[in-house]
């Protein structure tokens, strides 16, 4: 395969030139534009490394990836000989790439790598690939040129690859150079992209001399831009909402400040810090904001949740009227500037008005990607990952190169607000996040914006570390009345007719949390089914004060008396010893439905308990682990705090009985709850100005 490939590419002959002086480089050349420049880490380089560069391994590619037939069929294990297995088993080992040790290659700067004597480094990672399937699907970008300075000996190996994951060389570049830099480059056409493909450079240095690449990046022509003045520079206002994470708040401030590239196209960053452990008291705050300058607009107003400051920015940069876009982001996020600058230039060549959005890389497991690009199922009112890949995908364990699926392009219905660019234009026509709070504005804004003829891409290459959701669980918290309320205000808005499968997930949504003794959730789940037949004015109009109400609703639970320590309380009866036999699905969902037989009819009553059954931890508190117990100990998920769950059969039966009720209503009344809140227009720009200037919005001091 790979000799085909090889005679392939050697017929298509790409341009490829080595220069000191008569091969122009994007930052001369005006008819190029350098959008994707390869950049590495300076900080955090041992847990981030895989994602800039890994060192290049012999690609091991299975049999799937040249035909997906063989997926179709299940692996006869009964068939299986001693040398088939071993076969199979090794079919699947996957060599790591070295990225820790310096004797392969080292860092020298931000744009600046050099690749030891004898050594040969892969670029073909999720920062530093480019993903040229995306600018082939929504730009009208018709080549690609790949420029870099060079020093020492070597070769420079520019491949692409195919939406199966198939790759081959597109031109290889000799390097002879061991006394002073020279600038290389190589241009590419745009074929066999439809469904997939990345452009990338390999870099192998000679057996007796070091290779040091510098100032490589991706350019394409500045005439295939489609803003309204191609010769203008776009400019960005950047959104961030805060409450009571003012350390955070600040390293991303100065991390934004510190970036050059990121300052020349900054309007101004709209802090909206609604707490009260404030931004601006942080130490070194003063010198950040004097360094930014008009490049610093803080606001302070009261807790209206990510929405309320989210559309707070958005409010501001549309008020001011000079930014071509507004860049969403998370404060306690940590940010790779680039892929900032990234998201505006792709936006920049979009054939139409695009959201730009990044993925959510682990802050926790640093080279592990949550998610990039969701759908929006609507059959249930649910998200799911985009092309049916699975979440949190670690690029250390299986790099992009060997990862076949990775290469299609994925099309996505929305992407979660930790980063996301959204033109002034679209702000101006759809107006605003809703006035939810917080859950399912990112969403359902989205889809909104798709119902007007504006998607959302989630581009490779643009991303951010944030803290991942396996160490929260909403049904614990106050957020369970905004996930509940806010799932099905997206759905009426979006969904106009209702379907069965809806009342089924309200009552899942039920089952799950009682059987598990989490009564203040069923508490909060009826509140927002009750809030949202009231109408959408009823919802803008209690959205600042809904927060404080809504934690008064789930005081006075078990469930939400925690307590820092095991210590405090009684110690349990027997020792929790999690059922590890593995189960069909078929057999897990009898198993589920008898639980639910069984609590449903169940006298069972923990509320008068002096020592609880059991101390459940926290990645166990699911509904199997409470089988035939009255009460436990459950950890919360993130570690730091204990509560004695009770059960209580009559509760449960009641709340169970109330829900299905209010179901059937929701049900009957759906298409006329779905007219009243498409017609409102819940996210005007309007409904969030008498928002704003309302007594409300005042900061608490």
């Amino acid at each position: 395969m790979s000799t085909r490939a090889s005679q392939t590419s050697a017929k298509r002959k790409p341009k490829a030139q080595q220069s000191k002086r008569s091969t122009p480089s994007p930052s001369t050349d005006p008819s190029w534009e350098m959008v994707n420049r390869v950049v590495f880490p300076v900080q955090d380089q041992d847990l981030i490394m895989p994602l800039y560069a890994i060192e290049w391994t012999r690609p091991r590619l299975t049999d799937a990836v040249q035909d997906p037939r063989v997926d179709m069929q299940r692996i006869d294990f009964n068939a299986l000989n001693k040398s088939s297995f071993h076969h199979l088993i090794n079919e699947g080992l996957n060599t790591h790439s070295n990225t820790s040790s310096a004797d392969i290659f080292t860092v020298n700067s931000r744009r600046s790598l050099t690749v030891r004597e004898g050594k040969h480094v892969s670029l073909c990672t999720f920062f530093n690939a480019f993903p040229a399937s995306y600018w082939k699907r929504w730009t009208k970008v018709s080549a690609v040129r790949f420029t870099a300075t060079v020093q020492g000996v070597g070769e420079l190996i520019v491949v692409r690859s195919t939406g199966r994951g198939l790759f081959s060389p597109a031109a290889t570049i000799a390097v002879n150079s061991p006394d002073e830099p020279t600038q290389v480059s190589a241009e590419l056409d745009m074929h066999g992209l439809i469904d997939g493909g990345y452009f990338w450079f390999d870099a192998k240095a000679d057996q007796h001399h070091d290779l040091i690449i510098s100032d490589a990046g991706w350019s394409v022509p500045r005439a295939d831009k489609t803003t309204q003045n191609p010769d203008e520079q776009t400019t960005l206002s950047i959104a961030i909402t805060t409450f009571n994470r003012p350390s955070y708040c600040h390293r991303q401030l100065k991390t934004i400040a510190a970036e050059q590239s990121v300052r020349e196209r900054l309007d101004t960053i709209y802090v909206t810090d609604q707490g009260t452990d404030l931004v601006k008291n942080q130490p070194g705050f003063d010198e950040t904001a004097a360094e930014l300058g008009k490049q610093l607009t803080y606001i302070r107003q009261a807790n209206f949740g990510g929405s309320g400051g989210f559309s707070r920015g958005m409010y501001e940069t549309l008020k001011a009227g000079t930014s071509t876009y507004t860049l969403l982001l998370d404060d306690d996020a940590i940010s790779e500037p680039e892929a900032i600058v990234r998201a505006v230039q792709f936006a920049d060549y979009c054939s139409n008005p695009t959201i730009v959005g990044g993925g959510m890389l682990h802050l926790d497991n640093r080279t592990v990607l949550y998610t990039e690009g969701e759908r929006f199922d609507r059959k249930s009112v649910w998200t799911k990952p985009s092309g049916g890949l699975p979440y949190n995908h670690d690029f250390a364990a299986f790099p992009l190169r060997d990862s076949p699926k990775l290469h299609q392009r994925i099309d996505s219905d929305f992407n979660g607000w930790w980063m996301c660019l959204i033109p002034t234009v679209i702000m101006k026509e759809i107006g605003l996040s809703l006035p939810v709070f917080i859950k399912f504005d990112d969403t359902e804004y989205a889809l909104r914006a798709l119902e007007h003829g504006y998607h959302t891409v989630c581009l490779p290459g643009v991303a951010v570390w944030h803290q991942a959701w396996h160490d929260k669980d909403p049904a614990r918290t106050w957020e369970e009345y905004f996930f509940q309320r806010n799932r099905w205000i997206c759905g009426l808005l979006h969904c106009p007719k209702p379907s069965p499968r809806f009342a089924y997930e309200m009552l899942y949504g039920d089952v799950n949390v009682g059987l598990k003794f989490v009564y203040s959730a069923l508490k909060l789940r009826h509140m927002g089914l009750r809030d949202i037949m009231r109408g959408p004015e009823y919802i803008a109009a209690s959205m600042p004060g809904k927060m404080a109400e809504v934690r008064a609703a789930r005081a006075g639970f078990a469930d939400t008396e925690d307590k820092p320590s095991l210590s405090d309380f009684p110690e349990p009866k027997a020792e929790f010893v999690a059922d590890a036999t593995p189960q069909d699905p078929r057999t897990i969902k009898k198993e589920g439905l008898r639980a639910i037989v069984q609590a449903l009819t169940s006298r069972g009553n923990g509320t008068r308990d002096v020592r609880p059954d059991i101390a459940i931890p926290a990645k166990d508190a699911i509904w199997r682990s409470f089988k035939g117990v009255n009460s436990a100990l459950v950890t919360s998920p993130n570690g730091s705090s204990v509560a004695w769950c009770r059960r209580d059969s009559a509760l449960f039966r009641k709340e169970i009985k109330l829900g299905l009720r209010m179901s059937k209503t929701l049900m009957k009344r759906w298409e006329q709850l779905s007219a009243q809140y498409r017609a409102y227009n819940l996210g005007g720009i309007d409904v969030w100005q008498k928002i704003f200037e309302s007594d409300a919005a005042k900061p608490q001091d």
